[in-house]
């Protein structure tokens, strides 16, 4: 039993019709997927690696990584309003000037008064102590720098694509 959990608890890669990375899914989903035909396994290594699936009457294997055959209507995906519950995520609860996660309110980089705008390219998190150190200030009036350059949260598959080749790593050139 302890190998059925094991096998079912691992995740595959999907990628799209067009070899881009889009989700991470449970075995249990790939194998649905592979038996109805909407997905192959797909061998982006040089080693094949996978799980073996029994049942009564077939023994399935199932790859790390598998390839949709068909390109789906992809779900529209909008920016989300600027938020102080998205801004937190987006800024990963901590102070763009400090580094803190305690007393995090949100933080106008150029400040209204000063013509700044509520956009995802102008709203930090800030800890309340440097929210009001910087007060009706720029950060470069303040003194005080900002740890990463406010932008508008990428689209989840996109997000996804990103880390899954910053953490594979593959050398140019080999035969794959």
């Amino acid at each position: 039993m302890t190998g059925i959990s094991n096998v079912l608890s691992q995740s595959v890669v999907v990628f799209s019709q067009n070899y881009l990375p889009i989700s991470r899914i449970n075995v249990r989903r790939a194998v649905v997927l592979l038996l109805a035909g909407k997905a192959e396994p797909l061998q982006i290594t040089g080693e094949a690696s996978f799980w073996q699936v029994r049942s009564p009457s077939m023994v399935l294997e199932v790859p790390e990584h598998i390839r949709m055959k068909f390109t789906g209507t992809e779900r529209i995906w909008k920016v989300p309003r600027v938020s102080r519950r998205e801004v937190l995520r987006r800024d990963h609860h901590t102070c763009q000037y400090c580094g803190s996660r305690k007393n995090l309110t949100l933080d106008h980089v150029i400040p209204k008064s000063k013509g700044g705008t509520h956009t995802w390219d102008n709203v930090v998190t800030a800890c309340s102590s440097c929210n009001s150190r910087k007060g009706d200030r720029t950060p470069q009036q303040a003194g005080m720098p900002l740890r990463s350059q406010p932008k508008p949260p990428m689209h989840p598959s996109v997000a996804f694509a990103e880390q899954f080749w910053k953490d594979h790593q593959f050398e140019v050139g080999a035969d794959y």
